[in-house]
């Protein structure tokens, strides 16, 4: 691709034939002076006919195009619950003019506390006539047209939506802020996926909201693992243990449809379970420190004590294996008046670390006691919020055209989690590779809902859910 240097020396050329020329006092009209630059160009660009510098000037004009530190970035919200309204701030906090200008839910009085929220705390940067607010199932396509092409769209529904919306975000030419988790199925990730590698093709930005990944004091940590600080990484333990996950009764007059999107995270066709849409951080944690997904899983869960109608089972125990052998145990559950630790721990030949979601002040130690006087590294720096650098990252990519696009490892993490419950509720050892290949849909023909429309659960006669059985539900 040829020396860089010779692109330079060109460049400083250049700067000096123009400096030349001003100097000289050229009496050309604006119109002439405005062809006589567009034909020194032309003429620049001849005499640097290799790749890199196609591609180096081709890349700065095109940052330059693509969104300049002073344009403002329009902004799109779909799904504005707490998650949701919490992105919009963050969002609205980056460096750089931004503005929310459309907002999208199926329940009108949630879009109107967000925006509510937003605009009581971001005065001067929020523009959501009523005619820029939709609610209803087909409403995230509303909410897209108003901002594309080149704006954000950031996604915060139910993850069974996350495939469908992410997909026409960027048919739309739209960069992208996706809350976890990704998709509920194998299907539904081979969509992000290939949505991903459109967004690459067209060069669009794309964050994902596993945050850990961007909290300086895990990131150093990591670090430190990677560096061999406690040998090679031998065992991984991913915990979420806490009280119960809240359930909301049914309103007078509430379809089934909007009763279980009330309830999304009890209901396995839109959160994919707990192990996935509650343990989706600890789990990625654990891949992100020994730099690997995993082969396979086999596992465990129930429904001991739960007894609200409806599909969540309250604890999971899956093993999963890695490619060299070693193994990665993830604990879920959510019961009161037990035992609670949420974040990471991780087993080295000649140490261990806690760390991960859950844990603001990683520590690494000697051996496997993990006491004051065995500990051999802490974080001394200051803090970051995660949720924040996430975004500050993403609008940075989109304001100076940087490749930035987390799609690949977002689906790794999320698949992640599906093979741990398929292989939980089934009973069986699955395989990676099998689970990607699953064809089953836990919604199928979602993209055509309509607030009218029946979800793919209903409930019995006694208003009991069909919950999965290991040794019969079928998963593959």
């Amino acid at each position: 691709y040829g020396d860089h240097r010779d692109l330079h020396r060109l460049i400083r050329r250049q700067r000096q034939m123009c400096i030349r020329d001003r100097r000289k006092g050229d009496t050309m009209d604006n119109r002439d002076t405005s062809q006589k630059h567009a034909t020194s160009r032309r003429e620049f660009i001849k005499q640097t006919t290799g790749a890199l510098a196609g591609v180096s000037i081709a890349g700065s004009m095109a940052a330059r195009a693509y969104a300049g530190e002073n344009n403002t970035i329009k902004i799109a919200i779909i799904g504005c619950g707490g998650r949701g309204t919490g992105a919009v701030a963050n969002a609205l906090t980056t460096t750089g003019p931004t503005q929310l200008v459309a907002m999208a839910d199926v329940f009108e009085h949630r879009l109107a506390g967000s925006l509510k929220n937003t605009s009581s705390r971001f005065a001067g940067k929020v523009d959501v006539p009523k005619d820029r607010r939709f609610i209803g199932m087909d409403g995230y396509k509303k909410a897209v047209d108003c901002v594309a092409p080149g704006g954000v769209v950031i996604l915060a529904t139910p993850p069974a939506f996350r495939p469908m919306h992410l997909e026409y975000a960027v048919a739309k030419n739209c960069n992208v802020f996706m809350e976890k988790s990704f998709a509920v199925d194998a299907p539904g990730i081979n969509r992000v996926i290939k949505a991903g590698k459109e967004a690459d093709r067209k060069n669009l930005k794309i964050a994902g909201g596993l945050m850990s990944r961007h909290y300086k004091p895990l990131e150093e940590a990591v670090a430190k693992l990677h560096d061999g600080m406690i040998g090679d990484i031998i065992t991984c333990w991913a915990y979420r243990e806490h009280g119960q996950v809240g359930f909301r009764r049914r309103q007078e007059g509430m379809s089934e449809l909007a009763h279980q999107i009330q309830n999304y995270s009890c209901f396995t066709w839109l959160n994919g379970s707990f192990i996935l849409d509650w343990l989706i951080h600890n789990l990625d944690v654990c891949c992100w420190c020994k730099d690997a997904w995993p082969v396979s899983a086999q596992g465990q869960g129930g429904r001991q004590v739960r007894t609200h109608p409806d599909q969540l089972y309250d604890h999971y125990a899956v093993e999963y294996t890695f490619p060299d052998g070693t193994r990665l145990f993830a604990q879920g559950r959510h019961m009161s008046s037990c035992w609670g630790f949420f974040g990471d721990i991780i087993h080295g030949t000649t140490g261990s670390a806690v760390l991960g979601e859950g844990v603001k002040q990683p520590r690494i130690f000697k051996g496997y006691n993990q006491t004051a006087d065995n500990r051999i590294w802490g974080y001394k720096g200051p803090r970051s919020n995660a949720y924040e650098v996430e975004h500050q990252l993403l609008f940075d990519a989109i304001r100076h055209n940087k490749t930035y696009n987390e799609t690949s490892r977002c689906a790794k993490a999320a698949m992640t989690g599906i093979l741990g419950r398929m292989a939980a509720e089934s009973g069986k050892k699955i395989t990676w590779d099998e689970a990607m290949a699953s064809k089953v849909i836990l919604a199928p023909g979602l993209d055509d809902y309509t607030m009218d429309s029946q979800p793919p659960v209903k409930p019995d006669a006694n208003g009991a859910y069909p919950i999965a059985m290991p040794g019969v539900t079928k998963v593959l």
